[in-house]
């Protein structure tokens, strides 16, 4: 019967059904990656979290999106987050961060949660400041966000102990609110770590969206297939991931070798490294790097164990330009017109270069698909130029 009921919600209200089940696996981190996973298997979008929508635990939007709870980011506490969603439904929206700061109850949210917050996206919302500006110092090594409280702070201070004038009215000093600093944006990579480091996963996006190209094209595996190394014995692995984690230790003998996790979309794995390998490689072993690593699995020479050996390893910045022999654009016979051939032409001759151009023409009624290389066009093969082939919804493959 339970199963006939969730089956039913999950058909019926999937954005619901699966903000429910985030709720519930709030604490488990693995278990909300499955589920945000699962999300956008079923085109579900799952928002961070905002000080306006969010609340404790997960829930759907009025666009139907989930909106991440408050509840998930680390030192945000109960008290917290009732305090903000209690005062957004009475007086509505917050419009800034000085509107937070005056209307939020600061016994209850603290600087950490503040700096939870804005770590997680919880201010995004507030067009007039950016993520990396609530940390600016001024020259007395101060932070925005501090002033930005001890606004705040003054404001209530005063509020509640307002006199009450000779007519009846409450008198309220006005304070100007600290001046915004100006200073750049977080880089994409600083953005998402901070994301992982109050909520246990990115949010926002992923390190390695900018090498999907990359992983789809020459990578063979995944990193939750190193969980069963004997499924690896005498296979010849390629993955891709970022290294989140290195130690370079020393053993007995005075050999060096290297603990280091990698992740990917999967999952994090530990991989360590030894001898030879160790010395032809260490230089690519380096936090917050994005590495392809060419991986065998061989029988080791004392049990039954799977040994892995590292055959390459390389920065995936390099890959498109070293791996890549050649691009294919597949096109439909019945599609081809003047006005797509000039388009075809204007992309290739915008990005020139020395790799191979082929194209496929294919017609599906009788069947028929034709392999053309190109003798005059050649390529440079970039991120930048697969990204327009893909804007254009031109189908590709690379070689």
């Amino acid at each position: 019967y339970i199963a006939y009921q969730t089956a039913y919600l999950k058909a019926h209200y999937p954005a619901e059904y699966m903000a429910a089940v985030l709720s519930n696996n709030m604490r488990d981190i693995k278990q909300v990656t499955f589920f945000m996973e699962e999300c956008k298997r079923a085109h579900i979008k799952v928002l961070g979290p905002d000080v306006n929508e969010s609340y404790y635990k997960f829930a759907v939007n009025k666009d139907g999106a989930i909106r991440f709870g408050m509840g998930a980011i680390k030192g945000v506490g109960q008290g917290a987050v009732t305090s903000i969603i209690n005062e957004r439904k009475e007086n509505g929206h917050f419009k800034s961060i000085f509107d937070v700061a005056k209307r939020v109850d600061l016994r209850a949210a603290n600087k950490r949660t503040f700096e939870g917050l804005v770590f997680a996206g919880g201010f995004d919302s507030f067009t007039d400041t950016h993520r990396s500006q609530y940390f600016a110092l001024d020259e007395k090594e101060h932070t925005f966000l501090e002033k930005a409280m001890k606004f705040g702070s003054k404001y209530q201070e005063n509020k509640n102990s307002s006199q009450v004038s000779l007519f009846g009215e409450a008198s309220e000093v006005q304070f100007d609110e600290p001046s915004i600093p100006d200073c750049e944006k977080w880089g994409m990579m600083e953005k998402l770590s901070r994301e992982k480091e109050v909520v246990g996963i990115y949010i926002s996006g992923h390190p390695l969206d900018d090498f999907k190209n990359e992983i789809e094209n020459f990578c063979n595996a995944v990193l939750i297939d190193f969980e069963d190394p004997k499924a690896l014995l005498n296979k010849d692995v390629s993955v891709g991931g970022i290294v989140s984690s290195v130690e370079h230790r020393v053993s007995k003998n005075g050999k060096g070798w290297a603990s280091f996790f990698i992740e990917d979309y999967t999952t994090a794995h530990e991989f360590r490294i030894f001898g030879e390998e160790y010395l032809k490689f260490k230089h690519f072993l380096v936090p917050n790097s994005f590495l392809h690593l060419k991986i065998s699995g061989r029988k080791n020479y004392y049990n039954d164990d799977v040994r892995l050996q590292f055959n390459e390893i390389q920065m995936l910045q390099d890959i498109l330009d070293k791996m890549s022999k050649k691009v294919t654009i597949e096109l439909d016979l019945n599609e081809i017109n003047a006005a797509k051939l000039d388009l075809i032409t204007t992309i290739l001759d915008t990005h020139k270069g020395d790799k191979s151009i082929h194209f496929t023409v294919t017609e599906n009624e009788e069947k028929i698909k034709i392999n053309l290389p190109s003798r005059t066009k050649k390529v440079a093969i970039s991120n930048e130029f697969l990204s327009t082939l893909k804007k254009e919804d031109l189908s590709f493959k690379l070689n």
